[in-house]
Protein backbone atom coordinates (compact mmCIF):
# COMPACT_ATOMS: atom_id res chain seq x y z
CA UNK A 1 0.00 0.00 0.00
CA UNK A 2 2.76 2.39 0.96
CA UNK A 3 4.73 1.54 -2.16
CA UNK A 4 1.67 2.29 -4.29
CA UNK A 5 1.28 5.69 -2.63
CA UNK A 6 4.99 6.41 -3.14
CA UNK A 7 4.75 5.42 -6.80
CA UNK A 8 1.74 7.67 -7.23
CA UNK A 9 3.59 10.58 -5.58
CA UNK A 10 6.62 9.99 -7.79
CA UNK A 11 4.35 9.90 -10.85
CA UNK A 12 2.74 13.21 -9.87
CA UNK A 13 6.13 14.79 -9.22
CA UNK A 14 7.36 13.56 -12.60
CA UNK A 15 4.30 14.97 -14.37
CA UNK A 16 4.76 18.27 -12.56
CA UNK A 17 8.39 18.49 -13.66
CA UNK A 18 7.49 17.67 -17.25
CA UNK A 19 4.70 20.25 -17.24
CA UNK A 20 6.97 22.85 -15.62
CA UNK A 21 9.71 22.22 -18.19
CA UNK A 22 7.22 22.44 -21.03
CA UNK A 23 5.69 25.73 -19.85
CA UNK A 24 8.81 27.27 -18.31
CA UNK A 25 9.23 29.91 -21.02
CA UNK A 26 5.59 30.90 -20.70
CA UNK A 27 5.87 31.20 -16.89
CA UNK A 28 9.08 33.24 -17.12
CA UNK A 29 7.62 35.52 -19.79
CA UNK A 30 4.44 36.12 -17.79
CA UNK A 31 6.52 36.88 -14.69
CA UNK A 32 8.73 39.24 -16.71
CA UNK A 33 5.66 41.08 -18.00
CA UNK A 34 4.44 41.63 -14.43
CA UNK A 35 7.89 42.77 -13.29
CA UNK A 36 8.19 45.06 -16.33
CA UNK A 37 4.89 46.78 -15.57
CA UNK A 38 5.74 47.21 -11.88
CA UNK A 39 9.22 48.52 -12.67
CA UNK A 40 7.91 50.89 -15.33
CA UNK A 41 5.29 52.42 -13.03
CA UNK A 42 7.82 52.87 -10.22
CA UNK A 43 10.44 54.49 -12.46
CA UNK A 44 7.81 56.70 -14.05
CA UNK A 45 7.33 58.42 -10.68
CA UNK A 46 10.99 59.44 -10.77
CA UNK A 47 10.58 61.02 -14.24
CA UNK A 48 13.68 59.34 -15.76
CA UNK A 49 15.77 61.15 -18.35
CA UNK A 50 16.08 60.06 -21.95
CA UNK A 51 19.51 58.55 -21.22
CA UNK A 52 18.09 56.47 -18.38
CA UNK A 53 15.27 55.26 -20.63
CA UNK A 54 17.84 54.40 -23.31
CA UNK A 55 19.77 52.02 -21.04
CA UNK A 56 16.60 50.68 -19.45
CA UNK A 57 15.36 49.62 -22.87
CA UNK A 58 18.75 48.45 -24.21
CA UNK A 59 18.24 44.71 -23.43
CA UNK A 60 14.87 44.85 -25.17
CA UNK A 61 16.36 46.66 -28.16
CA UNK A 62 19.07 44.00 -28.49
CA UNK A 63 16.39 41.30 -28.26
CA UNK A 64 14.47 42.90 -31.13
CA UNK A 65 17.65 43.23 -33.16
CA UNK A 66 18.36 39.52 -32.74
CA UNK A 67 14.87 38.64 -33.96
CA UNK A 68 15.13 41.02 -36.92
CA UNK A 69 18.53 39.53 -37.76
CA UNK A 70 16.91 36.14 -38.48
CA UNK A 71 13.94 37.43 -40.50
CA UNK A 72 15.50 37.14 -43.96
CA UNK A 73 17.06 33.68 -43.40
CA UNK A 74 13.76 32.44 -41.95
CA UNK A 75 11.76 33.80 -44.87
CA UNK A 76 14.08 32.50 -47.57
CA UNK A 77 14.38 28.97 -46.16
CA UNK A 78 10.73 28.63 -45.12
CA UNK A 79 9.13 29.96 -48.29
CA UNK A 80 11.36 28.00 -50.69
CA UNK A 81 10.94 24.79 -48.71
CA UNK A 82 7.18 25.20 -48.25
CA UNK A 83 6.46 26.21 -51.84
CA UNK A 84 8.51 23.32 -53.21
CA UNK A 85 6.42 20.87 -51.15
CA UNK A 86 3.59 21.43 -53.64
CA UNK A 87 3.81 18.33 -55.83
CA UNK A 88 1.41 18.86 -58.76
CA UNK A 89 2.15 15.45 -60.33
CA UNK A 90 1.19 13.18 -57.44
CA UNK A 91 -1.08 15.43 -55.40
CA UNK A 92 -2.00 18.11 -57.91
CA UNK A 93 -5.70 18.50 -57.23
CA UNK A 94 -5.37 18.39 -53.44
CA UNK A 95 -2.35 20.71 -53.52
CA UNK A 96 -4.11 23.33 -55.63
CA UNK A 97 -7.30 23.15 -53.57
CA UNK A 98 -5.44 23.28 -50.24
CA UNK A 99 -3.18 26.14 -51.29
CA UNK A 100 -6.15 28.12 -52.63
CA UNK A 101 -8.02 27.57 -49.36
CA UNK A 102 -4.98 28.64 -47.32
CA UNK A 103 -4.40 31.83 -49.31
CA UNK A 104 -8.09 32.85 -49.28
CA UNK A 105 -8.55 32.20 -45.54
CA UNK A 106 -5.37 34.13 -44.74
CA UNK A 107 -6.78 37.04 -46.75
CA UNK A 108 -10.10 36.64 -44.90
CA UNK A 109 -8.31 36.97 -41.56
CA UNK A 110 -6.59 40.17 -42.75
CA UNK A 111 -9.89 41.66 -43.97
CA UNK A 112 -11.63 40.90 -40.66
CA UNK A 113 -8.82 42.61 -38.75
CA UNK A 114 -8.84 45.71 -41.00
CA UNK A 115 -12.62 46.08 -40.78
CA UNK A 116 -12.71 45.71 -36.97
CA UNK A 117 -9.77 48.07 -36.56
CA UNK A 118 -11.59 50.89 -38.35
CA UNK A 119 -14.74 50.19 -36.33
CA UNK A 120 -13.15 49.96 -32.85
CA UNK A 121 -10.09 52.18 -33.57
CA UNK A 122 -7.67 51.03 -30.84
CA UNK A 123 -4.63 53.24 -30.32
CA UNK A 124 -6.01 56.27 -32.15
CA UNK A 125 -6.71 58.58 -29.19
CA UNK A 126 -3.52 58.57 -27.13
CA UNK A 127 -0.41 57.67 -29.14
CA UNK A 128 2.84 57.05 -27.29
CA UNK A 129 4.78 59.23 -29.72
CA UNK A 130 3.52 61.98 -31.97
CA UNK A 131 4.38 61.07 -35.52
CA UNK A 132 5.97 63.60 -37.80
CA UNK A 133 3.57 64.94 -40.34
CA UNK A 134 4.47 64.13 -43.90
CA UNK A 135 4.83 67.33 -45.90
CA UNK A 136 4.35 65.55 -49.17
CA UNK A 137 1.37 63.22 -49.14
CA UNK A 138 1.99 60.30 -51.44
CA UNK A 139 -0.27 60.06 -54.46
CA UNK A 140 -2.22 56.75 -54.53
CA UNK A 141 -0.88 55.87 -57.97
CA UNK A 142 2.69 56.30 -56.69
CA UNK A 143 1.96 54.01 -53.73
CA UNK A 144 0.63 51.28 -56.00
CA UNK A 145 3.52 51.79 -58.41
CA UNK A 146 5.96 51.31 -55.52
CA UNK A 147 4.02 48.22 -54.47
CA UNK A 148 4.41 46.68 -57.95
CA UNK A 149 8.11 47.62 -58.07
CA UNK A 150 8.70 45.96 -54.70
CA UNK A 151 6.73 42.83 -55.65
CA UNK A 152 9.10 42.35 -58.59
CA UNK A 153 12.52 43.58 -57.41
CA UNK A 154 15.26 44.19 -59.95
CA UNK A 155 17.93 42.80 -57.62
CA UNK A 156 17.06 39.86 -55.39
CA UNK A 157 20.12 40.42 -53.16
CA UNK A 158 19.39 44.12 -52.73
CA UNK A 159 15.78 43.26 -51.82
CA UNK A 160 17.04 41.77 -48.55
CA UNK A 161 18.07 45.19 -47.24
CA UNK A 162 16.58 47.91 -49.49
CA UNK A 163 13.22 48.67 -51.05
CA UNK A 164 11.93 51.04 -53.72
CA UNK A 165 10.08 54.17 -52.65
CA UNK A 166 8.95 57.30 -54.48
CA UNK A 167 10.57 60.36 -52.91
CA UNK A 168 9.30 63.94 -53.17
CA UNK A 169 11.36 67.14 -53.20
CA UNK A 170 10.73 70.82 -53.88
CA UNK A 171 12.30 72.53 -56.84
CA UNK A 172 12.32 76.32 -57.22
CA UNK A 173 11.17 77.54 -60.61
CA UNK A 174 12.67 80.90 -61.62
CA UNK A 175 9.80 83.15 -62.83
CA UNK A 176 10.25 85.36 -65.87
CA UNK A 177 10.47 89.10 -64.93
CA UNK A 178 7.48 91.23 -65.77
CA UNK A 179 8.20 93.33 -68.90
CA UNK A 180 6.47 96.12 -70.80
CA UNK A 181 5.13 94.87 -74.11
CA UNK A 182 6.06 98.01 -76.04
CA UNK A 183 9.62 98.56 -74.86
CA UNK A 184 10.43 95.00 -73.62
CA UNK A 185 11.97 96.69 -70.54
CA UNK A 186 11.44 95.85 -66.92
CA UNK A 187 8.55 97.60 -65.29
CA UNK A 188 9.36 100.04 -62.49
CA UNK A 189 10.98 98.49 -59.45
CA UNK A 190 8.16 99.95 -57.39
CA UNK A 191 6.06 97.00 -58.41
CA UNK A 192 6.07 93.96 -56.07
CA UNK A 193 8.66 91.29 -56.82
CA UNK A 194 7.33 88.22 -58.57
CA UNK A 195 6.49 85.30 -56.29
CA UNK A 196 8.87 82.36 -56.20
CA UNK A 197 7.20 79.31 -57.72
CA UNK A 198 7.95 75.85 -56.36
CA UNK A 199 6.98 72.52 -57.79
CA UNK A 200 7.15 69.04 -56.33
CA UNK A 201 9.50 66.69 -58.15
CA UNK A 202 9.08 62.93 -57.88
CA UNK A 203 11.93 60.47 -58.13
CA UNK A 204 12.11 56.71 -57.69
CA UNK A 205 14.82 55.95 -55.12
CA UNK A 206 15.90 53.26 -52.70
CA UNK A 207 15.29 53.39 -48.97
CA UNK A 208 16.79 51.32 -46.18
CA UNK A 209 14.73 48.39 -44.97
CA UNK A 210 14.18 44.89 -46.33
CA UNK A 211 11.76 44.45 -49.22
CA UNK A 212 9.97 41.54 -47.57
CA UNK A 213 7.26 41.26 -50.22
CA UNK A 214 9.84 41.03 -52.98
CA UNK A 215 11.87 38.43 -51.09
CA UNK A 216 8.77 36.28 -50.59
CA UNK A 217 7.82 36.48 -54.28
CA UNK A 218 11.36 35.61 -55.44
CA UNK A 219 11.49 32.65 -53.04
CA UNK A 220 8.08 31.45 -54.24
CA UNK A 221 9.39 31.43 -57.82
CA UNK A 222 12.51 29.52 -56.77
CA UNK A 223 10.53 27.04 -54.67
CA UNK A 224 7.98 26.39 -57.42
CA UNK A 225 10.73 25.81 -59.99
CA UNK A 226 12.60 23.50 -57.61
CA UNK A 227 9.43 21.52 -56.93
CA UNK A 228 8.89 20.96 -60.67
CA UNK A 229 12.47 19.81 -61.29
CA UNK A 230 11.99 16.89 -58.93
CA UNK A 231 15.09 14.79 -58.18
CA UNK A 232 17.43 17.27 -59.86
CA UNK A 233 16.58 19.89 -57.24
CA UNK A 234 16.80 17.52 -54.26
CA UNK A 235 20.20 18.85 -53.00
CA UNK A 236 18.90 22.40 -53.39
CA UNK A 237 15.74 21.66 -51.38
CA UNK A 238 17.62 19.66 -48.75
CA UNK A 239 19.88 22.66 -48.21
CA UNK A 240 16.94 24.97 -47.52
CA UNK A 241 15.12 22.32 -45.46
CA UNK A 242 18.15 21.99 -43.18
CA UNK A 243 18.58 25.77 -43.25
CA UNK A 244 14.99 26.16 -42.09
CA UNK A 245 15.63 23.80 -39.16
CA UNK A 246 18.84 25.63 -38.25
CA UNK A 247 17.14 29.05 -38.30
CA UNK A 248 14.28 27.76 -36.15
CA UNK A 249 16.81 26.29 -33.72
CA UNK A 250 18.58 29.64 -33.44
CA UNK A 251 15.22 31.39 -32.99
CA UNK A 252 14.43 29.04 -30.11
CA UNK A 253 17.67 30.18 -28.48
CA UNK A 254 16.66 33.80 -28.92
CA UNK A 255 13.15 33.14 -27.60
CA UNK A 256 14.69 32.25 -24.23
CA UNK A 257 15.68 35.91 -24.06
CA UNK A 258 12.00 36.86 -24.30
CA UNK A 259 11.55 37.36 -20.51
CA UNK A 260 14.48 39.79 -20.28
CA UNK A 261 13.56 41.56 -23.52
CA UNK A 262 9.87 41.84 -22.60
CA UNK A 263 10.68 43.17 -19.12
CA UNK A 264 13.07 45.77 -20.52
CA UNK A 265 10.80 46.93 -23.34
CA UNK A 266 7.69 47.16 -21.17
CA UNK A 267 9.50 48.97 -18.36
CA UNK A 268 11.03 51.55 -20.73
CA UNK A 269 7.71 52.04 -22.57
CA UNK A 270 5.73 52.57 -19.36
CA UNK A 271 8.39 54.77 -17.75
CA UNK A 272 8.41 57.07 -20.78
CA UNK A 273 4.65 57.13 -21.38
CA UNK A 274 2.85 60.41 -20.81
CA UNK A 275 -0.75 59.22 -20.78
CA UNK A 276 -0.78 55.83 -19.06
CA UNK A 277 -4.58 55.65 -18.77
CA UNK A 278 -5.10 56.33 -22.45
CA UNK A 279 -2.41 53.82 -23.43
CA UNK A 280 -3.93 50.95 -21.47
CA UNK A 281 -7.44 51.78 -22.56
CA UNK A 282 -6.16 51.52 -26.13
CA UNK A 283 -4.46 48.19 -25.30
CA UNK A 284 -7.78 46.93 -23.94
CA UNK A 285 -9.50 47.99 -27.15
CA UNK A 286 -6.83 46.16 -29.13
CA UNK A 287 -7.46 42.93 -27.18
CA UNK A 288 -11.20 43.36 -27.80
CA UNK A 289 -10.50 43.85 -31.52
CA UNK A 290 -8.47 40.66 -31.86
CA UNK A 291 -10.76 38.58 -29.63
CA UNK A 292 -13.88 39.71 -31.47
CA UNK A 293 -12.17 38.98 -34.79
CA UNK A 294 -11.28 35.43 -33.67
CA UNK A 295 -14.84 34.84 -32.43
CA UNK A 296 -16.29 36.01 -35.75
CA UNK A 297 -13.77 33.85 -37.59
CA UNK A 298 -14.61 30.66 -35.65
CA UNK A 299 -18.33 31.15 -35.02
CA UNK A 300 -19.45 32.81 -38.25
CA UNK A 301 -17.07 32.64 -41.19
CA UNK A 302 -15.63 29.14 -40.77
CA UNK A 303 -19.08 27.53 -40.24
CA UNK A 304 -20.33 29.48 -43.26
CA UNK A 305 -17.43 28.26 -45.43
CA UNK A 306 -17.98 24.69 -44.24
CA UNK A 307 -21.72 24.81 -44.93
CA UNK A 308 -21.38 26.38 -48.39
CA UNK A 309 -18.76 23.86 -49.53
CA UNK A 310 -19.93 20.63 -47.84
CA UNK A 311 -23.66 21.31 -47.27
CA UNK A 312 -23.67 19.80 -43.78
CA UNK A 313 -24.11 21.05 -40.23
CA UNK A 314 -20.75 22.65 -39.41
CA UNK A 315 -21.17 22.62 -35.62
CA UNK A 316 -21.55 18.83 -35.56
CA UNK A 317 -18.16 18.60 -37.26
CA UNK A 318 -16.55 21.27 -35.05
CA UNK A 319 -17.60 19.44 -31.87
CA UNK A 320 -15.44 16.48 -32.91
CA UNK A 321 -12.48 18.88 -33.28
CA UNK A 322 -12.93 20.09 -29.70
CA UNK A 323 -10.06 18.10 -28.22
CA UNK A 324 -7.59 19.27 -30.89
CA UNK A 325 -8.86 22.82 -30.36
CA UNK A 326 -8.17 22.59 -26.61
CA UNK A 327 -4.69 21.18 -27.14
CA UNK A 328 -3.89 23.98 -29.58
CA UNK A 329 -5.22 26.52 -27.08
CA UNK A 330 -3.22 25.05 -24.20
CA UNK A 331 0.08 24.61 -26.04
CA UNK A 332 0.03 27.67 -28.30
CA UNK A 333 1.32 25.54 -31.19
CA UNK A 334 -0.77 24.00 -33.96
CA UNK A 335 1.96 21.42 -34.65
CA UNK A 336 1.43 19.90 -31.19
CA UNK A 337 -2.25 19.30 -32.03
CA UNK A 338 -1.56 17.45 -35.31
CA UNK A 339 -2.17 13.93 -33.85
CA UNK A 340 -5.50 15.05 -32.39
CA UNK A 341 -6.44 16.63 -35.71
CA UNK A 342 -5.71 13.31 -37.42
CA UNK A 343 -7.99 11.54 -34.95
CA UNK A 344 -10.76 14.11 -35.49
CA UNK A 345 -10.50 13.58 -39.25
CA UNK A 346 -10.70 9.80 -38.77
CA UNK A 347 -13.88 10.22 -36.69
CA UNK A 348 -15.42 12.12 -39.61
CA UNK A 349 -14.47 9.40 -42.13
CA UNK A 350 -11.95 11.57 -43.94
CA UNK A 351 -9.58 9.54 -46.11
CA UNK A 352 -6.26 9.11 -44.30
CA UNK A 353 -4.36 9.84 -47.51
CA UNK A 354 -6.14 13.20 -47.61
CA UNK A 355 -5.84 14.11 -43.92
CA UNK A 356 -2.19 12.97 -43.66
CA UNK A 357 -1.29 15.30 -46.50
CA UNK A 358 -3.58 18.28 -45.82
CA UNK A 359 -3.11 18.64 -42.03
CA UNK A 360 0.73 18.87 -42.04
CA UNK A 361 0.56 21.05 -45.14
CA UNK A 362 -1.87 23.43 -43.39
CA UNK A 363 0.19 23.38 -40.19
CA UNK A 364 3.08 24.66 -42.31
CA UNK A 365 1.28 27.29 -44.38
CA UNK A 366 -2.20 28.01 -43.01
CA UNK A 367 -2.36 30.73 -40.36
CA UNK A 368 -5.58 32.73 -40.81
CA UNK A 369 -5.91 33.37 -37.07
CA UNK A 370 -2.30 34.57 -37.00
CA UNK A 371 -2.90 36.71 -40.12
CA UNK A 372 -5.78 38.39 -38.30
CA UNK A 373 -3.60 39.05 -35.25
CA UNK A 374 -0.60 40.30 -37.27
CA UNK A 375 -2.74 42.74 -39.29
CA UNK A 376 -4.50 44.14 -36.22
CA UNK A 377 -1.20 44.36 -34.29
CA UNK A 378 0.63 46.18 -37.09
CA UNK A 379 -2.17 48.74 -37.44
CA UNK A 380 -2.36 49.15 -33.65
CA UNK A 381 1.40 49.66 -33.27
CA UNK A 382 1.43 52.11 -36.19
CA UNK A 383 -1.43 54.08 -34.67
CA UNK A 384 -0.11 54.15 -31.12
CA UNK A 385 3.36 55.12 -32.41
CA UNK A 386 1.92 58.17 -34.15
CA UNK A 387 2.24 56.74 -37.67
CA UNK A 388 -1.32 55.96 -38.80
CA UNK A 389 -1.41 54.02 -42.05
CA UNK A 390 -2.74 55.59 -45.23
CA UNK A 391 -4.91 53.57 -47.60
CA UNK A 392 -1.98 52.55 -49.80
CA UNK A 393 0.02 51.22 -46.86
CA UNK A 394 -3.04 49.32 -45.60
CA UNK A 395 -3.21 47.59 -48.98
CA UNK A 396 0.51 46.81 -48.74
CA UNK A 397 0.00 45.50 -45.20
CA UNK A 398 -2.89 43.31 -46.40
CA UNK A 399 -0.88 41.70 -49.19
CA UNK A 400 2.31 41.42 -47.15
CA UNK A 401 0.57 39.75 -44.19
CA UNK A 402 -1.51 37.39 -46.34
CA UNK A 403 1.61 36.16 -48.12
CA UNK A 404 4.10 36.24 -45.24
CA UNK A 405 1.66 34.26 -43.08
CA UNK A 406 2.46 31.33 -45.35
CA UNK A 407 5.97 31.24 -43.88
CA UNK A 408 5.09 31.30 -40.17
CA UNK A 409 6.59 28.36 -38.26
CA UNK A 410 4.18 26.36 -36.09
CA UNK A 411 5.82 27.44 -32.83
CA UNK A 412 4.47 29.64 -30.01
CA UNK A 413 4.65 33.43 -30.53
CA UNK A 414 5.97 33.14 -34.09
CA UNK A 415 3.60 35.97 -35.03
CA UNK A 416 5.67 38.45 -32.97
CA UNK A 417 8.57 37.92 -35.37
CA UNK A 418 6.20 38.47 -38.31
CA UNK A 419 4.87 41.70 -36.76
CA UNK A 420 8.41 43.06 -36.45
CA UNK A 421 9.03 42.07 -40.07
CA UNK A 422 5.86 43.80 -41.32
CA UNK A 423 6.49 46.98 -39.31
CA UNK A 424 10.08 47.13 -40.54
CA UNK A 425 8.96 46.83 -44.16
CA UNK A 426 6.49 49.69 -43.59
CA UNK A 427 9.21 51.86 -41.94
CA UNK A 428 7.34 51.98 -38.59
CA UNK A 429 9.20 51.92 -35.22
CA UNK A 430 8.95 48.52 -33.54
CA UNK A 431 9.63 49.53 -29.92
CA UNK A 432 5.91 49.58 -29.01
CA UNK A 433 5.69 45.87 -29.87
CA UNK A 434 6.61 45.31 -26.21
CA UNK A 435 3.05 46.26 -25.22
CA UNK A 436 1.77 43.15 -27.00
CA UNK A 437 3.64 40.92 -24.55
CA UNK A 438 1.17 41.92 -21.83
CA UNK A 439 -1.62 39.84 -23.41
CA UNK A 440 0.47 37.62 -25.72
CA UNK A 441 -0.17 34.55 -23.55
CA UNK A 442 -3.92 34.89 -24.25
CA UNK A 443 -3.89 36.14 -27.84
CA UNK A 444 -1.36 33.50 -28.91
CA UNK A 445 -3.65 30.74 -27.70
CA UNK A 446 -6.88 31.95 -29.25
CA UNK A 447 -5.29 32.51 -32.66
CA UNK A 448 -3.63 29.08 -32.51
CA UNK A 449 -7.01 27.51 -31.71
CA UNK A 450 -8.46 29.34 -34.73
CA UNK A 451 -5.68 27.89 -36.89
CA UNK A 452 -6.45 24.35 -35.65
CA UNK A 453 -10.12 24.72 -36.55
CA UNK A 454 -9.17 26.01 -40.00
CA UNK A 455 -6.76 23.09 -40.63
CA UNK A 456 -9.43 20.47 -39.98
CA UNK A 457 -12.00 22.37 -42.03
CA UNK A 458 -9.56 22.36 -44.95
CA UNK A 459 -9.16 18.58 -44.64
CA UNK A 460 -12.96 18.14 -44.73
CA UNK A 461 -13.25 20.33 -47.84
CA UNK A 462 -10.41 18.44 -49.54
CA UNK A 463 -12.21 15.17 -48.75
CA UNK A 464 -15.41 16.56 -50.25
CA UNK A 465 -13.83 17.46 -53.60
CA UNK A 466 -10.80 15.15 -53.80
CA UNK A 467 -11.62 12.22 -51.52
CA UNK A 468 -12.91 10.03 -54.33
CA UNK A 469 -9.83 10.74 -56.46
CA UNK A 470 -6.96 11.72 -54.17
CA UNK A 471 -4.38 11.10 -56.87
CA UNK A 472 -2.44 8.20 -58.27
CA UNK A 473 -0.04 7.35 -55.46
CA UNK A 474 2.09 4.34 -54.70
CA UNK A 475 0.09 3.77 -51.53
CA UNK A 476 -3.15 3.47 -53.53
CA UNK A 477 -1.56 1.05 -56.02
CA UNK A 478 -0.17 -1.13 -53.23
CA UNK A 479 -3.55 -1.16 -51.52
CA UNK A 480 -5.27 -2.29 -54.74
CA UNK A 481 -2.69 -5.05 -55.23
CA UNK A 482 -3.21 -6.30 -51.67
CA UNK A 483 -6.98 -6.39 -52.17
CA UNK A 484 -6.55 -8.26 -55.46
CA UNK A 485 -4.29 -10.85 -53.81
CA UNK A 486 -6.78 -11.39 -51.00
CA UNK A 487 -9.72 -11.77 -53.40
CA UNK A 488 -7.97 -14.33 -55.64
CA UNK A 489 -6.22 -16.26 -52.87
CA UNK A 490 -7.09 -20.02 -52.76
CA UNK A 491 -7.81 -19.90 -49.04
CA UNK A 492 -10.59 -17.41 -49.54
CA UNK A 493 -12.22 -19.52 -52.23
CA UNK A 494 -12.33 -22.61 -49.99
CA UNK A 495 -13.81 -20.73 -47.16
Amino acid sequence: MESAIENRECCLIRKFRVSLRRHLLFILTLSAVIVGFALGFLLRLAEPSSDALLWLGMPGELFLRLLKMMIIPLLVCSVIHSTASLDPKSNGKISVLTFTYILLTNMLGCLIAIALFYVIKPGSESPLVEGKSNVYEAVPQDIFADLLRNIFPDNMVEATFRQTQTKYSREIVEPFPLVDNSTRQNISTNQPAPEVVQKIVKSVEKTDGPNILGVVVVCMFLGTAAGRLGKKAKPFLEFFAVGNDIVLHVLRWFLWMTPLGACSLIASSIAGTRDVTGTFSNLGLFVVTVTLGIILHQMLFMPLIYFLTIRRNPFTFFITVGRAWLIGFASGSSAVAIPEMFEACDKNNIDKRVSRFVIPFCATLNADGSALFITASAMFIASISGHPLAFGKVVTLFLLTAISSLALPAVPSASIVAIIMVLTSLSIPVQAVSLLFAMEWFLDRIRTAANVLSHTCCAAIAQRYCGQDPGTTKELEMLEQEIELVVHAPETRNS
